[in-house]
């Protein structure tokens, strides 16, 4: 067997986390797929995976193998692509990780234009608020939103994300009007469970000063959407990313308070990681989605 198609056959087993899905995507049996991975670790005198009956788990050295693989495999990708779109439309697949709420709001429309641009080219689209390991599971591209840590991945921010605190009416008449942010600590509030302290809003004055309020919690969940519909309910005061906000705050069903306090700002980030030569496909989608999002961002207008 060739080095390049023990290269794919591996990489494939670690993407699917099976021998059988594997098998499945290379169209061989899942017999060979297991009798090709032990000859490729026998060649190269190292164990590449720990298998147990329920999940295969990479070694160091699997690991190490993997990264080198993937790279090798892009760039042949690449090289491919590159003659073949030199005449012809953008084509082939992206597999793209998405923030559940913001890829549902924001991102469908932008998709689906790219699409109409590129009718040849294939998503596999992952809406899915935990955090991925681009390389190992095989992702072509993500869009985080975050403060991103230094790290080996690559990312062109696309917009802010602000946000504010805000009440339904019937809950600020009930409960009355926070006008400083340590008014906050007398009040219902609902948290986004992700965040490592929920229960500590942070924020800056109009003058720069930082400073920060524990506030009580009635409601956590890690999903927005369902902090929402609590806030719109009268559960609470909420601190949330303005993208969620647009409608109610337009229609009044939600009233911002505290408006002259800045609250945490992260950004939306496409990220992916770092190849000698970056696919057509994937260039292709971040210009485009930085294009869309330039400027002030439509649900802040």
């Amino acid at each position: 067997m060739d080095r390049f198609a023990e290269m794919q056959m591996f990489v494939r087993v670690v993407e699917t986390g099976s021998f059988s899905g594997a098998a499945e995507r290379l169209q061989v049996a899942k017999s060979a797929v297991s009798r090709r991975l032990a000859e490729l670790e026998s060649r190269l005198g190292a164990q590449l995976l720990h298998r147990t009956t329920r999940r295969l788990n990479l070694t160091d050295s699997g690991r190490a193998f993997l990264e080198q693989a993937q790279r090798i495999l892009a760039d042949l990708d690449e090289a491919e692509a590159a003659v073949a779109q030199a005449h012809s439309a953008l084509k082939g697949r992206l597999r793209v990780a998405l923030p559940l709420s913001f890829g549902l709001l924001h991102l469908t429309e932008p998709i689906k234009a790219f699409m109409a641009l590129h009718p040849e080219v294939e998503f596999d689209l992952d809406f899915n608020d935990r955090q991925i390991d681009l390389l190992q599971e095989g992702f072509d591209l993500a869009i985080r939103i975050a403060n991103l840590p230094d790290s080996s991945l690559i990312a062109r921010r696309l917009a802010p994300i602000r946000h504010i605190v805000s009440a339904s009416p019937e809950y600020l008449q009930e409960h009355g009007v926070p006008l400083l942010p340590h008014d906050l600590s007398q009040h219902v509030c609902l948290a986004y469970s992700n965040l490592a302290n929920p229960g500590i809003w942070h924020y800056r004055t109009q003058d720069g000063a930082p400073g920060s309020v524990q506030v009580p919690i009635k409601l956590k969940a890690n999903n927005g959407d369902f902090l929402c519909q609590a806030a719109l309910a009268g559960h609470g005061l909420i601190l949330h990313p303005t993208f969620y906000l647009r409608e109610a705050l337009r229609s009044g069903a939600l009233v911002p308070v505290l408006t002259d306090i800045v609250w945490p700002e992260l950004n939306a980030y496409a990220v992916y990681p770092p190849t000698r030569h970056l696919s057509s496909r994937v260039r292709a989608l971040v210009d485009f989605l930085a294009q869309r999002f330039a400027g002030e961002p439509e649900w802040d207008r």
